[in-house]
Protein backbone atom coordinates (compact mmCIF):
# COMPACT_ATOMS: atom_id res chain seq x y z
CA UNK A 1 0.00 0.00 0.00
CA UNK A 2 1.70 3.41 -0.96
CA UNK A 3 1.73 6.54 0.97
CA UNK A 4 -0.37 8.36 -1.23
CA UNK A 5 -3.43 5.71 -0.87
CA UNK A 6 -3.14 5.60 3.07
CA UNK A 7 -2.74 9.30 2.88
CA UNK A 8 -6.17 9.41 1.14
CA UNK A 9 -7.62 6.32 3.95
CA UNK A 10 -6.03 8.84 6.82
CA UNK A 11 -7.67 12.09 5.26
CA UNK A 12 -11.16 10.59 5.05
CA UNK A 13 -11.22 9.37 8.83
CA UNK A 14 -9.68 12.53 10.14
CA UNK A 15 -12.27 14.55 7.99
CA UNK A 16 -15.29 12.80 9.61
CA UNK A 17 -13.50 12.40 12.85
CA UNK A 18 -13.16 15.13 16.21
CA UNK A 19 -9.49 15.11 17.86
CA UNK A 20 -9.99 16.44 21.56
CA UNK A 21 -12.82 18.20 21.09
CA UNK A 22 -11.40 19.77 17.17
CA UNK A 23 -13.67 19.40 14.68
CA UNK A 24 -12.13 20.17 11.20
CA UNK A 25 -13.57 21.80 8.26
CA UNK A 26 -12.61 22.27 4.85
CA UNK A 27 -13.74 25.67 3.61
CA UNK A 28 -13.10 25.78 -0.60
CA UNK A 29 -10.32 28.12 -0.63
CA UNK A 30 -8.20 26.81 1.56
CA UNK A 31 -8.40 23.26 1.04
CA UNK A 32 -4.52 22.60 -0.30
CA UNK A 33 -3.16 24.08 2.62
CA UNK A 34 -5.58 22.97 5.14
CA UNK A 35 -4.33 19.20 3.68
CA UNK A 36 -0.72 19.92 3.56
CA UNK A 37 -0.97 21.15 6.84
CA UNK A 38 -2.92 18.22 8.41
CA UNK A 39 -0.90 15.80 6.71
CA UNK A 40 2.57 17.24 7.75
CA UNK A 41 0.72 17.49 11.23
CA UNK A 42 -0.72 14.53 11.43
CA UNK A 43 1.78 11.10 10.08
CA UNK A 44 -0.34 8.02 9.59
CA UNK A 45 1.50 6.49 12.44
CA UNK A 46 0.66 9.28 15.23
CA UNK A 47 -2.89 10.28 13.79
CA UNK A 48 -5.24 8.52 16.54
CA UNK A 49 -8.10 7.12 14.40
CA UNK A 50 -10.40 5.32 15.72
CA UNK A 51 -10.41 1.35 15.85
CA UNK A 52 -13.41 0.53 14.64
CA UNK A 53 -13.23 3.18 11.30
CA UNK A 54 -9.91 1.91 10.55
CA UNK A 55 -10.90 -2.15 10.35
CA UNK A 56 -14.18 -0.81 8.62
CA UNK A 57 -12.29 1.23 6.04
CA UNK A 58 -9.81 -1.87 5.82
CA UNK A 59 -12.89 -4.03 5.43
CA UNK A 60 -14.36 -2.09 3.15
CA UNK A 61 -11.01 -1.89 0.72
CA UNK A 62 -10.80 -6.16 1.18
CA UNK A 63 -14.43 -6.79 0.41
CA UNK A 64 -13.91 -4.18 -2.82
CA UNK A 65 -10.18 -6.32 -4.04
CA UNK A 66 -12.21 -9.57 -3.24
CA UNK A 67 -15.07 -8.60 -5.78
CA UNK A 68 -12.82 -7.00 -7.98
CA UNK A 69 -10.58 -10.46 -7.80
CA UNK A 70 -13.47 -12.74 -8.46
CA UNK A 71 -14.75 -10.88 -11.50
CA UNK A 72 -11.41 -11.01 -12.76
CA UNK A 73 -11.01 -14.91 -12.14
CA UNK A 74 -14.28 -15.43 -14.09
CA UNK A 75 -13.92 -13.20 -16.95
CA UNK A 76 -10.64 -12.91 -17.16
CA UNK A 77 -8.62 -15.77 -18.34
CA UNK A 78 -5.13 -14.38 -18.06
CA UNK A 79 -5.76 -13.69 -14.61
CA UNK A 80 -7.11 -16.79 -13.81
CA UNK A 81 -4.05 -18.38 -15.19
CA UNK A 82 -2.03 -16.70 -13.07
CA UNK A 83 -4.05 -17.16 -9.53
CA UNK A 84 -4.32 -21.03 -10.72
CA UNK A 85 -0.59 -20.92 -11.82
CA UNK A 86 0.23 -19.36 -7.88
CA UNK A 87 -1.78 -21.95 -6.40
CA UNK A 88 -0.15 -24.94 -8.27
CA UNK A 89 3.24 -23.73 -7.65
CA UNK A 90 2.11 -23.40 -3.81
CA UNK A 91 1.45 -26.16 -3.40
CA UNK A 92 4.26 -28.00 -4.55
CA UNK A 93 6.30 -25.12 -2.66
CA UNK A 94 4.90 -26.16 0.70
CA UNK A 95 5.30 -30.18 0.10
CA UNK A 96 8.75 -29.86 -0.95
CA UNK A 97 9.44 -27.64 2.03
CA UNK A 98 7.38 -30.41 4.84
CA UNK A 99 9.50 -33.22 2.70
CA UNK A 100 12.78 -31.24 3.01
CA UNK A 101 12.27 -30.31 7.06
CA UNK A 102 11.37 -33.87 7.53
CA UNK A 103 14.44 -35.46 6.30
CA UNK A 104 16.28 -32.77 7.06
CA UNK A 105 15.62 -33.35 11.16
CA UNK A 106 15.88 -37.63 11.00
CA UNK A 107 19.09 -37.47 8.87
CA UNK A 108 21.18 -35.19 11.26
CA UNK A 109 19.51 -36.96 14.25
CA UNK A 110 21.44 -39.27 16.74
CA UNK A 111 20.15 -42.54 17.39
CA UNK A 112 21.76 -45.36 20.03
CA UNK A 113 21.04 -48.25 17.57
CA UNK A 114 20.94 -48.95 14.29
CA UNK A 115 17.18 -50.22 14.12
CA UNK A 116 16.15 -46.87 15.85
CA UNK A 117 17.65 -45.45 12.74
CA UNK A 118 15.48 -47.23 10.59
CA UNK A 119 12.68 -47.26 12.13
CA UNK A 120 12.94 -43.00 12.40
CA UNK A 121 13.47 -42.99 8.63
CA UNK A 122 10.43 -45.32 8.08
CA UNK A 123 8.36 -43.27 9.52
CA UNK A 124 9.80 -40.26 8.20
CA UNK A 125 9.48 -42.07 4.25
CA UNK A 126 5.59 -42.39 5.38
CA UNK A 127 4.88 -39.04 6.60
CA UNK A 128 7.13 -37.54 3.13
CA UNK A 129 4.89 -39.93 1.32
CA UNK A 130 1.59 -38.48 2.74
CA UNK A 131 2.42 -34.82 1.99
CA UNK A 132 2.97 -35.93 -1.41
CA UNK A 133 0.04 -37.78 -2.06
CA UNK A 134 -1.49 -34.70 -1.28
CA UNK A 135 -0.07 -32.45 -3.36
CA UNK A 136 -0.48 -35.00 -6.02
CA UNK A 137 -4.04 -35.64 -5.73
CA UNK A 138 -4.62 -31.34 -5.36
CA UNK A 139 -2.35 -30.79 -8.59
CA UNK A 140 -3.78 -33.50 -10.62
CA UNK A 141 -2.62 -34.29 -14.81
CA UNK A 142 0.81 -34.77 -14.84
CA UNK A 143 1.76 -35.26 -10.75
CA UNK A 144 -0.90 -38.46 -10.46
CA UNK A 145 1.63 -39.47 -13.56
CA UNK A 146 4.48 -38.76 -12.08
CA UNK A 147 2.56 -40.54 -8.63
CA UNK A 148 2.30 -43.71 -10.93
CA UNK A 149 5.34 -43.90 -11.85
CA UNK A 150 6.30 -43.89 -7.96
CA UNK A 151 3.96 -46.71 -7.46
CA UNK A 152 5.53 -49.22 -10.47
CA UNK A 153 9.16 -48.78 -8.73
CA UNK A 154 8.56 -51.84 -6.21
CA UNK A 155 11.59 -53.17 -6.03
CA UNK A 156 13.49 -49.53 -6.43
CA UNK A 157 11.79 -47.44 -3.54
CA UNK A 158 11.08 -47.71 -0.32
CA UNK A 159 7.23 -49.44 0.45
CA UNK A 160 6.11 -46.69 2.51
CA UNK A 161 6.55 -44.55 -0.87
CA UNK A 162 5.24 -47.17 -3.52
CA UNK A 163 2.45 -48.02 -0.96
CA UNK A 164 1.13 -44.50 -0.34
CA UNK A 165 0.90 -44.00 -3.97
CA UNK A 166 -1.23 -46.57 -4.47
CA UNK A 167 -4.58 -44.94 -4.39
CA UNK A 168 -3.49 -42.66 -7.31
CA UNK A 169 -3.74 -45.44 -9.36
CA UNK A 170 -7.76 -44.93 -9.35
CA UNK A 171 -8.10 -41.40 -8.26
CA UNK A 172 -7.48 -39.82 -11.68
CA UNK A 173 -9.72 -36.68 -12.61
CA UNK A 174 -12.54 -37.10 -15.00
CA UNK A 175 -13.11 -34.06 -17.45
CA UNK A 176 -16.29 -32.91 -17.90
CA UNK A 177 -18.69 -32.90 -20.80
CA UNK A 178 -18.67 -29.31 -21.43
CA UNK A 179 -14.96 -29.19 -21.58
CA UNK A 180 -14.74 -32.52 -23.83
CA UNK A 181 -17.48 -30.32 -26.60
CA UNK A 182 -15.34 -27.76 -26.35
CA UNK A 183 -12.05 -29.03 -27.38
CA UNK A 184 -13.97 -30.97 -30.25
CA UNK A 185 -14.70 -27.41 -31.69
CA UNK A 186 -11.45 -26.29 -30.97
CA UNK A 187 -9.41 -28.94 -32.07
CA UNK A 188 -11.71 -30.27 -35.15
CA UNK A 189 -14.08 -27.63 -35.70
CA UNK A 190 -17.08 -29.90 -35.33
CA UNK A 191 -19.68 -30.81 -32.40
CA UNK A 192 -20.00 -33.77 -30.81
CA UNK A 193 -23.63 -34.46 -32.21
CA UNK A 194 -21.59 -33.61 -35.79
CA UNK A 195 -19.37 -36.11 -35.60
CA UNK A 196 -21.13 -38.70 -33.44
CA UNK A 197 -24.90 -40.73 -33.86
CA UNK A 198 -24.14 -41.24 -29.98
CA UNK A 199 -21.53 -40.99 -27.40
CA UNK A 200 -21.47 -42.25 -24.05
CA UNK A 201 -21.17 -39.55 -21.56
CA UNK A 202 -19.50 -42.09 -18.98
CA UNK A 203 -16.23 -43.11 -19.71
CA UNK A 204 -15.17 -46.76 -19.41
CA UNK A 205 -11.75 -45.26 -18.52
CA UNK A 206 -9.95 -42.73 -17.12
CA UNK A 207 -6.07 -42.30 -16.85
CA UNK A 208 -3.79 -39.40 -15.74
CA UNK A 209 -3.47 -37.87 -18.77
CA UNK A 210 -7.15 -38.80 -21.00
CA UNK A 211 -10.01 -40.53 -20.34
CA UNK A 212 -11.85 -43.01 -23.03
CA UNK A 213 -15.41 -43.11 -24.18
CA UNK A 214 -17.45 -45.53 -26.40
CA UNK A 215 -19.11 -43.54 -29.39
CA UNK A 216 -20.80 -44.49 -32.87
CA UNK A 217 -19.49 -42.53 -35.53
CA UNK A 218 -22.20 -40.70 -37.92
CA UNK A 219 -20.44 -41.01 -41.45
CA UNK A 220 -19.99 -45.34 -40.81
CA UNK A 221 -22.39 -46.46 -38.10
CA UNK A 222 -18.84 -48.46 -36.82
CA UNK A 223 -18.51 -48.56 -32.79
CA UNK A 224 -15.40 -46.48 -31.88
CA UNK A 225 -13.40 -45.69 -28.60
CA UNK A 226 -12.51 -42.36 -28.12
CA UNK A 227 -9.46 -41.08 -26.48
CA UNK A 228 -9.91 -37.56 -25.10
CA UNK A 229 -6.87 -35.53 -23.34
CA UNK A 230 -7.74 -34.12 -20.61
CA UNK A 231 -8.14 -30.23 -21.96
CA UNK A 232 -6.57 -28.94 -18.94
CA UNK A 233 -3.44 -30.50 -19.15
CA UNK A 234 -2.43 -28.54 -21.98
CA UNK A 235 -3.16 -25.01 -19.84
CA UNK A 236 -0.70 -26.14 -17.36
CA UNK A 237 2.01 -29.25 -18.68
CA UNK A 238 4.74 -26.55 -19.28
CA UNK A 239 4.48 -25.41 -15.71
CA UNK A 240 4.96 -28.53 -14.06
CA UNK A 241 7.46 -30.47 -15.76
CA UNK A 242 9.23 -27.34 -14.86
CA UNK A 243 8.46 -27.35 -11.43
CA UNK A 244 9.30 -31.07 -10.74
CA UNK A 245 12.42 -30.77 -12.53
CA UNK A 246 13.46 -27.90 -9.96
CA UNK A 247 11.90 -29.90 -7.13
CA UNK A 248 14.36 -32.87 -7.93
CA UNK A 249 17.27 -30.65 -8.19
CA UNK A 250 16.56 -28.86 -5.11
CA UNK A 251 16.42 -32.62 -3.50
CA UNK A 252 19.84 -33.01 -4.97
CA UNK A 253 21.22 -30.17 -3.35
CA UNK A 254 20.24 -30.38 -0.07
CA UNK A 255 20.34 -34.35 -0.43
CA UNK A 256 23.16 -34.96 -2.59
CA UNK A 257 23.06 -38.46 -1.96
CA UNK A 258 19.73 -39.03 -2.69
CA UNK A 259 20.08 -37.63 -6.35
CA UNK A 260 16.31 -37.87 -8.10
CA UNK A 261 17.09 -35.97 -11.01
CA UNK A 262 16.58 -38.73 -12.75
CA UNK A 263 12.68 -39.27 -13.05
CA UNK A 264 12.53 -34.85 -13.47
CA UNK A 265 14.63 -35.79 -16.69
CA UNK A 266 12.52 -39.03 -17.53
CA UNK A 267 9.07 -37.16 -17.38
CA UNK A 268 10.43 -34.28 -19.37
CA UNK A 269 11.51 -36.55 -22.15
CA UNK A 270 8.32 -38.69 -22.47
CA UNK A 271 5.13 -36.42 -21.34
CA UNK A 272 4.76 -34.48 -24.21
CA UNK A 273 5.35 -37.45 -26.51
CA UNK A 274 2.52 -38.80 -24.53
CA UNK A 275 0.47 -35.79 -24.83
CA UNK A 276 0.72 -36.03 -29.25
CA UNK A 277 -2.07 -39.09 -29.82
CA UNK A 278 -0.54 -38.81 -33.23
CA UNK A 279 2.89 -40.39 -32.05
CA UNK A 280 0.40 -42.92 -29.96
CA UNK A 281 -1.46 -43.73 -33.40
CA UNK A 282 1.91 -44.63 -35.23
CA UNK A 283 3.17 -46.84 -32.53
CA UNK A 284 0.09 -48.47 -32.29
CA UNK A 285 -0.04 -49.15 -36.20
CA UNK A 286 4.04 -50.32 -36.34
CA UNK A 287 3.25 -52.69 -33.30
CA UNK A 288 -0.03 -54.18 -34.56
CA UNK A 289 1.54 -54.95 -38.23
CA UNK A 290 4.67 -56.23 -36.58
CA UNK A 291 2.47 -59.02 -34.44
CA UNK A 292 -0.05 -60.08 -37.37
CA UNK A 293 2.86 -62.86 -37.81
CA UNK A 294 2.88 -63.90 -34.49
CA UNK A 295 -0.43 -64.67 -33.65
CA UNK A 296 0.08 -68.13 -32.87
CA UNK A 297 2.72 -67.37 -30.00
CA UNK A 298 1.14 -64.02 -28.39
CA UNK A 299 -2.79 -64.22 -29.66
CA UNK A 300 -2.01 -59.93 -29.25
CA UNK A 301 -5.06 -57.72 -30.82
CA UNK A 302 -4.26 -54.10 -31.53
CA UNK A 303 -7.51 -51.56 -31.61
CA UNK A 304 -6.86 -50.35 -35.34
CA UNK A 305 -6.45 -46.54 -35.27
CA UNK A 306 -9.35 -44.85 -37.07
CA UNK A 307 -8.09 -41.05 -37.00
CA UNK A 308 -5.43 -39.22 -34.68
CA UNK A 309 -5.07 -35.66 -34.05
CA UNK A 310 -2.89 -34.25 -30.85
CA UNK A 311 -5.89 -34.42 -28.62
CA UNK A 312 -7.66 -37.08 -30.20
CA UNK A 313 -7.41 -40.52 -31.16
CA UNK A 314 -10.67 -42.46 -32.32
CA UNK A 315 -10.01 -46.43 -32.44
CA UNK A 316 -11.90 -49.22 -32.76
CA UNK A 317 -13.90 -50.40 -29.99
CA UNK A 318 -12.36 -53.53 -28.23
CA UNK A 319 -13.38 -54.22 -24.85
CA UNK A 320 -12.29 -56.83 -22.77
CA UNK A 321 -11.55 -57.84 -18.77
CA UNK A 322 -8.53 -57.38 -16.53
CA UNK A 323 -5.87 -59.70 -17.25
CA UNK A 324 -5.73 -60.73 -13.29
CA UNK A 325 -10.02 -61.93 -13.74
CA UNK A 326 -9.70 -65.23 -13.03
CA UNK A 327 -13.37 -66.24 -13.33
CA UNK A 328 -13.51 -64.88 -16.64
CA UNK A 329 -10.75 -67.14 -17.20
CA UNK A 330 -12.41 -69.89 -15.63
CA UNK A 331 -16.18 -69.21 -17.12
CA UNK A 332 -14.78 -69.05 -20.60
CA UNK A 333 -12.32 -72.14 -20.55
CA UNK A 334 -9.20 -69.77 -21.02
CA UNK A 335 -5.67 -71.60 -19.58
CA UNK A 336 -3.76 -68.99 -17.90
CA UNK A 337 -0.18 -70.68 -18.47
CA UNK A 338 -1.11 -70.02 -22.23
CA UNK A 339 -2.28 -66.15 -21.46
CA UNK A 340 1.28 -66.12 -19.18
CA UNK A 341 3.14 -67.62 -22.07
CA UNK A 342 1.52 -65.17 -24.72
CA UNK A 343 2.14 -62.52 -22.65
CA UNK A 344 6.22 -63.44 -21.69
CA UNK A 345 6.24 -63.48 -26.00
CA UNK A 346 4.51 -60.34 -26.25
CA UNK A 347 7.20 -58.18 -23.71
CA UNK A 348 10.04 -60.51 -24.99
CA UNK A 349 9.64 -59.80 -28.21
CA UNK A 350 9.94 -56.23 -28.17
CA UNK A 351 12.91 -56.39 -25.88
CA UNK A 352 14.61 -58.46 -27.79
CA UNK A 353 13.84 -58.27 -31.39
CA UNK A 354 16.09 -55.44 -33.05
CA UNK A 355 13.81 -52.86 -34.46
CA UNK A 356 10.64 -53.29 -32.71
CA UNK A 357 10.00 -50.55 -30.14
CA UNK A 358 9.01 -51.54 -26.68
CA UNK A 359 5.71 -50.59 -24.96
CA UNK A 360 6.71 -49.11 -21.35
CA UNK A 361 3.59 -48.84 -19.85
CA UNK A 362 2.21 -52.59 -19.55
CA UNK A 363 0.17 -51.88 -15.96
CA UNK A 364 -3.09 -53.64 -15.34
CA UNK A 365 -5.59 -51.10 -16.85
CA UNK A 366 -3.69 -51.34 -20.64
CA UNK A 367 -4.09 -54.88 -20.94
CA UNK A 368 -7.27 -56.74 -21.29
CA UNK A 369 -8.20 -60.08 -22.26
CA UNK A 370 -11.52 -61.14 -23.88
CA UNK A 371 -12.96 -64.46 -24.87
CA UNK A 372 -13.20 -65.45 -28.90
CA UNK A 373 -15.94 -68.19 -30.33
CA UNK A 374 -13.85 -69.75 -32.34
CA UNK A 375 -10.43 -70.64 -31.45
CA UNK A 376 -7.57 -69.09 -33.46
CA UNK A 377 -3.95 -69.96 -34.39
CA UNK A 378 -4.77 -72.59 -30.99
CA UNK A 379 -5.66 -69.93 -28.76
CA UNK A 380 -9.40 -69.08 -27.53
CA UNK A 381 -8.74 -65.57 -26.38
CA UNK A 382 -7.46 -62.49 -27.74
CA UNK A 383 -4.77 -60.33 -25.22
CA UNK A 384 -5.35 -56.89 -26.24
CA UNK A 385 -3.14 -53.99 -25.87
CA UNK A 386 -4.26 -50.22 -25.20
CA UNK A 387 -2.15 -47.12 -24.77
CA UNK A 388 0.78 -47.36 -26.83
CA UNK A 389 2.00 -43.89 -26.11
CA UNK A 390 5.06 -44.36 -24.59
CA UNK A 391 7.75 -46.31 -26.49
CA UNK A 392 10.97 -46.89 -26.66
CA UNK A 393 13.63 -48.37 -29.03
CA UNK A 394 16.03 -50.14 -27.26
CA UNK A 395 20.10 -49.83 -29.21
CA UNK A 396 21.14 -53.28 -30.91
CA UNK A 397 24.22 -53.55 -28.52
CA UNK A 398 22.40 -53.28 -25.16
CA UNK A 399 19.81 -56.06 -26.44
CA UNK A 400 22.67 -58.12 -27.00
CA UNK A 401 24.75 -57.50 -23.38
CA UNK A 402 21.20 -57.49 -22.17
CA UNK A 403 20.79 -61.21 -23.24
CA UNK A 404 24.30 -61.79 -22.47
CA UNK A 405 23.52 -60.91 -18.91
CA UNK A 406 20.43 -63.14 -18.75
CA UNK A 407 21.76 -66.23 -20.36
CA UNK A 408 24.99 -65.48 -17.24
CA UNK A 409 22.34 -65.64 -14.90
CA UNK A 410 20.78 -69.14 -15.95
CA UNK A 411 24.36 -70.80 -15.89
CA UNK A 412 25.22 -68.88 -12.39
CA UNK A 413 28.27 -67.25 -13.90
CA UNK A 414 28.16 -64.36 -11.54
CA UNK A 415 31.39 -62.85 -13.29
CA UNK A 416 29.60 -62.62 -16.76
CA UNK A 417 26.90 -61.14 -15.47
CA UNK A 418 28.89 -58.50 -13.51
CA UNK A 419 30.73 -57.92 -16.55
CA UNK A 420 27.61 -57.46 -18.83
CA UNK A 421 25.49 -55.53 -16.26
CA UNK A 422 28.04 -52.95 -16.30
CA UNK A 423 28.38 -53.05 -20.03
CA UNK A 424 24.62 -52.21 -20.82
CA UNK A 425 23.54 -50.31 -17.55
CA UNK A 426 26.67 -49.36 -16.09
CA UNK A 427 26.82 -50.82 -12.75
CA UNK A 428 30.14 -50.76 -11.01
CA UNK A 429 30.97 -52.01 -7.74
CA UNK A 430 30.09 -55.48 -5.26
CA UNK A 431 27.24 -53.60 -3.43
CA UNK A 432 25.65 -52.05 -6.19
CA UNK A 433 26.00 -55.20 -8.49
CA UNK A 434 23.87 -57.28 -6.11
CA UNK A 435 21.39 -54.06 -5.61
CA UNK A 436 21.07 -54.03 -9.65
CA UNK A 437 20.53 -58.18 -9.42
CA UNK A 438 18.16 -58.06 -7.41
CA UNK A 439 16.10 -54.69 -8.99
CA UNK A 440 16.43 -56.49 -12.35
CA UNK A 441 15.02 -60.12 -10.86
CA UNK A 442 12.65 -58.71 -8.66
CA UNK A 443 14.37 -61.25 -6.22
CA UNK A 444 16.32 -61.00 -3.22
CA UNK A 445 19.93 -60.50 -3.63
CA UNK A 446 21.21 -64.09 -2.46
CA UNK A 447 18.48 -65.86 -4.68
CA UNK A 448 19.29 -63.51 -7.50
CA UNK A 449 23.23 -64.45 -7.32
CA UNK A 450 21.81 -68.28 -7.08
CA UNK A 451 18.94 -68.15 -9.58
CA UNK A 452 16.62 -71.07 -9.46
CA UNK A 453 13.94 -70.35 -11.81
CA UNK A 454 12.29 -73.36 -10.47
CA UNK A 455 10.97 -71.82 -7.03
CA UNK A 456 8.55 -68.65 -7.20
CA UNK A 457 9.78 -65.51 -5.01
CA UNK A 458 7.14 -65.50 -1.64
CA UNK A 459 5.84 -62.99 0.28
CA UNK A 460 8.24 -63.30 3.07
CA UNK A 461 11.19 -63.07 -0.11
CA UNK A 462 9.24 -59.86 -1.18
CA UNK A 463 9.18 -57.96 2.69
CA UNK A 464 13.04 -59.43 2.55
CA UNK A 465 13.89 -57.56 -0.30
CA UNK A 466 11.69 -54.19 1.29
CA UNK A 467 13.80 -54.88 4.70
CA UNK A 468 16.99 -54.77 2.45
CA UNK A 469 16.57 -51.26 1.22
CA UNK A 470 16.26 -49.46 4.88
CA UNK A 471 19.74 -51.36 5.98
CA UNK A 472 22.74 -48.86 6.10
CA UNK A 473 23.98 -47.14 2.57
CA UNK A 474 21.71 -49.77 0.65
CA UNK A 475 19.21 -46.33 -0.04
CA UNK A 476 22.31 -44.15 -1.11
CA UNK A 477 23.85 -47.09 -3.23
CA UNK A 478 20.46 -47.44 -5.03
CA UNK A 479 19.57 -43.72 -5.82
CA UNK A 480 23.23 -43.75 -7.30
CA UNK A 481 22.26 -46.79 -9.61
CA UNK A 482 19.30 -45.32 -10.64
CA UNK A 483 20.79 -41.61 -11.95
CA UNK A 484 23.61 -42.62 -13.41
CA UNK A 485 21.95 -45.90 -15.65
CA UNK A 486 20.60 -44.91 -19.28
CA UNK A 487 16.88 -44.06 -18.73
CA UNK A 488 16.15 -46.78 -21.24
CA UNK A 489 17.23 -49.40 -18.80
CA UNK A 490 15.01 -47.83 -16.08
CA UNK A 491 12.24 -48.46 -18.84
CA UNK A 492 12.99 -52.10 -19.18
CA UNK A 493 13.02 -52.59 -15.20
CA UNK A 494 9.69 -50.60 -15.16
CA UNK A 495 8.85 -53.18 -17.77
CA UNK A 496 9.70 -56.50 -16.34
CA UNK A 497 8.52 -55.63 -13.16
CA UNK A 498 4.91 -54.86 -14.34
CA UNK A 499 4.86 -58.01 -16.48
CA UNK A 500 6.24 -59.89 -13.32
CA UNK A 501 3.29 -58.66 -11.98
CA UNK A 502 0.82 -59.86 -14.23
CA UNK A 503 1.88 -63.29 -14.60
CA UNK A 504 2.04 -63.70 -10.81
CA UNK A 505 -1.81 -62.80 -10.70
CA UNK A 506 -2.64 -64.98 -12.92
CA UNK A 507 -1.30 -67.95 -10.57
CA UNK A 508 0.15 -69.66 -13.50
CA UNK A 509 0.24 -73.66 -12.49
CA UNK A 510 3.43 -73.50 -14.41
CA UNK A 511 5.18 -71.34 -12.38
CA UNK A 512 7.81 -69.03 -13.37
CA UNK A 513 10.17 -71.03 -14.86
CA UNK A 514 8.19 -71.19 -17.88
CA UNK A 515 8.26 -67.31 -18.61
CA UNK A 516 12.03 -67.58 -18.05
CA UNK A 517 12.65 -69.98 -20.43
CA UNK A 518 10.33 -68.23 -23.28
CA UNK A 519 12.82 -65.25 -22.19
CA UNK A 520 15.82 -67.48 -22.05
CA UNK A 521 15.10 -68.39 -25.76
CA UNK A 522 15.15 -64.87 -26.90
CA UNK A 523 18.14 -64.36 -25.53
CA UNK A 524 19.70 -67.26 -27.06
CA UNK A 525 18.65 -66.29 -30.32
CA UNK A 526 20.02 -62.48 -29.80
CA UNK A 527 23.49 -64.10 -29.14
CA UNK A 528 23.47 -66.58 -32.11
CA UNK A 529 22.85 -63.42 -34.03
CA UNK A 530 25.45 -61.23 -33.07
CA UNK A 531 27.43 -63.86 -33.37
CA UNK A 532 26.51 -64.67 -37.14
CA UNK A 533 27.00 -60.76 -37.60
CA UNK A 534 30.82 -60.64 -36.26
CA UNK A 535 31.58 -64.17 -38.25
CA UNK A 536 30.43 -62.17 -41.62
CA UNK A 537 32.13 -59.28 -41.12
CA UNK A 538 35.33 -60.83 -40.04
CA UNK A 539 35.78 -63.61 -42.80
CA UNK A 540 35.27 -63.42 -46.32
CA UNK A 541 32.51 -65.04 -47.60
CA UNK A 542 34.22 -68.02 -48.65
CA UNK A 543 36.69 -68.58 -45.63
CA UNK A 544 36.76 -72.07 -43.94
CA UNK A 545 36.98 -70.30 -40.95
CA UNK A 546 33.62 -68.63 -41.58
CA UNK A 547 32.05 -72.18 -42.60
CA UNK A 548 33.45 -73.70 -39.11
CA UNK A 549 32.65 -70.72 -37.20
CA UNK A 550 28.81 -70.49 -38.54
CA UNK A 551 28.70 -74.97 -37.57
CA UNK A 552 29.77 -74.12 -34.10
CA UNK A 553 27.39 -70.73 -33.16
CA UNK A 554 24.28 -73.42 -34.77
CA UNK A 555 25.51 -76.18 -32.66
CA UNK A 556 26.03 -73.96 -29.61
CA UNK A 557 22.53 -72.16 -30.28
CA UNK A 558 20.50 -75.32 -30.66
CA UNK A 559 22.59 -76.85 -27.60
CA UNK A 560 21.53 -73.95 -25.47
CA UNK A 561 17.62 -74.77 -27.02
CA UNK A 562 17.76 -77.97 -26.64
CA UNK A 563 18.79 -77.85 -23.09
CA UNK A 564 15.91 -74.90 -22.83
CA UNK A 565 13.24 -77.22 -23.96
CA UNK A 566 14.69 -80.23 -21.51
CA UNK A 567 14.46 -78.23 -18.54
CA UNK A 568 10.95 -76.53 -19.23
CA UNK A 569 9.70 -80.68 -19.73
CA UNK A 570 11.08 -81.52 -16.83
CA UNK A 571 10.08 -78.67 -14.37
CA UNK A 572 6.08 -79.59 -15.99
CA UNK A 573 6.54 -83.28 -15.04
CA UNK A 574 7.46 -81.79 -11.44
CA UNK A 575 4.79 -79.94 -11.31
CA UNK A 576 2.17 -82.55 -12.30
CA UNK A 577 4.09 -85.59 -10.61
CA UNK A 578 5.90 -83.75 -7.71
CA UNK A 579 6.28 -87.49 -6.22
CA UNK A 580 8.24 -88.79 -9.75
CA UNK A 581 11.97 -88.92 -9.58
CA UNK A 582 13.02 -86.21 -11.94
Amino acid sequence: MNLSFISMIGFHNIYKTRWSGLRLKVWPGSYVRDITRIHRTYSVSTVNIPIKNRRYTLFKYGVGLGLIGSGLYYINDDFKHVVLTAERSGVVGVAMIRCFMAYKKTLSGKYNTEDERQSALSKTHKKAAEITLKALEHNGGVYIKLGQHITALTYLLPKEWTDTMIPLQDKCPQSSMEDIEKLFQTDLGVSLIDMFTEFNPNPIGVASLAQVHIATLRETGEKVAVKIQHPSLQEFVPLDVYLTKIVFNLMYKVFPEYPLTWLGEEMQSSIFVELDFTCEAENSRKTSQYFQTRQRETALRVPNVVSAQPRILIMESCTGVRLDNLKYLKDHNISPSDVSACLSHIFNDMIFTPGVGLHCDPHGGNLAIRSIPKSKYGHNFEIILYDHGLYRNIPIQMKRDYSHFWLALLDNDINKMQYYAEKFAGIKGEQKFKIFASAITGRAPEVALNYDISVARSEEEMDAIQVRLNEDGIIEDLMSILSTMPRIVLLILKTNDLTRSLDESLNNPLGPQRTFLIMANYCAKVVYDEVTEQLNRTYSKYSIMRFMGHVQNWVNYHKRLSTLYIYDFVMVLRKHWPNSLL
